[in-house]
């Protein structure tokens, strides 16, 4: 118990899914697939779960409530990879199957399978920090295409900027 404990401790995504009904062969793809994403998966029981959760010094109290029936426990580095795995296993496969019971993400908490599109559509910090790059970039690329238009003299960039006011 205690290295789920601190394997819950160190992870800020944390995802539990139903994989009740799915056979041996499924549960192994999954887990490969799971292995190619970088996301640990694995089968848990629920009071194995709920003690290691209260343990753990974060609050995944509202997690006890979907401890019921089959648990699988999907641990990642990025919010949305889970998700998006679990949505293309079910398509890939077209099965019902795994189901987001419940997902907490750097303290935000998702209940219930109709999450699961919220869950794949949040941006992970490097898709965040590329489009803060985007736009820091974009002022400076106008600048410079300023400069171009303008022959690269500040009277051509006053003029090309002047011109742009104008109409």
């Amino acid at each position: 118990m205690e290295s789920l404990t601190e394997r819950l401790k160190n992870s800020d995504i944390i995802y539990l899914a139903d994989t009740s009904d799915l056979n041996v062969e499924t549960i192994n793809n999954l887990r490969r697939l799971c292995f190619r994403r970088n996301v640990t998966m694995e089968v848990v029981k629920n009071t194995l779960l709920k003690k290691a959760m209260e343990k753990c010094e974060k609050n995944l109290e509202p997690l006890y409530e979907v401890l019921k029936g089959s648990t699988s426990l999907m641990l990642s580095d990025t919010g949305n990879v889970p998700a998006k795995l679990i949505k293309e296993f079910r398509k890939a496969r077209k099965l019902e199957k795994p189901l987001l019971k419940a997902a907490y993400i750097e303290e935000a908490v998702f209940i219930g399978n109709d999450q699961l599109d919220t869950l794949a559509n949040i941006k992970s910090k490097e898709e965040l920090v590329g489009d803060l790059i985007g736009l820091l970039q974009s002022p400076v690329q106008n600048v410079l295409s300023q400069l171009k238009s303008g022959g690269n003299t500040i009277a051509g960039v006053v003029k090309t900027l002047s011109e742009r006011e104008e109409s």
